[in-house]
């Protein structure tokens, strides 16, 4: 493996999708020119994951160029991946499925309740301001 092909392999992908180098920093939080960089040196792991995620590819096709044997993700089914997706993208989304994993099902029920609540009283608040209340 080599990191020219690794960087050549992100810019095809990125280029099949019709999406700038710029355009692609900002949508996935890089900094400006940062892929350019990958010229020379390897995009850690947290970068790889974020673009096989946008691509909808896997680390390893981005590493190798070659899918995992017998065609499979690594996500059993397009939810799974958007969820996967939206934690790992979200700092508080995070933590909270952070602190979920180890809750019991009732503090579970808990939690789901009282963001129900606010978001119902956030809703609530929202239309009132639309109304000029």
């Amino acid at each position: 493996m080599e990191i020219i092909e690794i960087y050549e392999r992100i810019e095809s992908i990125r280029k099949k999708h019709k999406i700038s180098q710029g355009k692609l920093e900002r949508e996935l939080g890089f900094s400006n020119g940062s892929i350019s960089k990958w010229k020379t040196s390897m995009p850690n792991s947290k970068r790889l994951q974020k673009l096989a995620d946008y691509f909808n590819v896997s680390v390893e096709y981005l590493i190798t160029g070659q899918e995992q044997e017998g065609g499979e993700t690594y996500y059993l089914n397009e939810k799974t991946r958007e969820l996967a997706k939206a934690i790992f993208e979200n700092e508080e989304l995070s933590a909270l499925f952070d602190i979920a994993k180890n809750s019991s099902p009732e503090d579970l029920q808990i939690a789901k309740d009282i963001l129900l609540a606010l978001k119902k009283k956030e809703e609530g608040q929202l239309r009132l301001e639309s109304m000029g209340i």
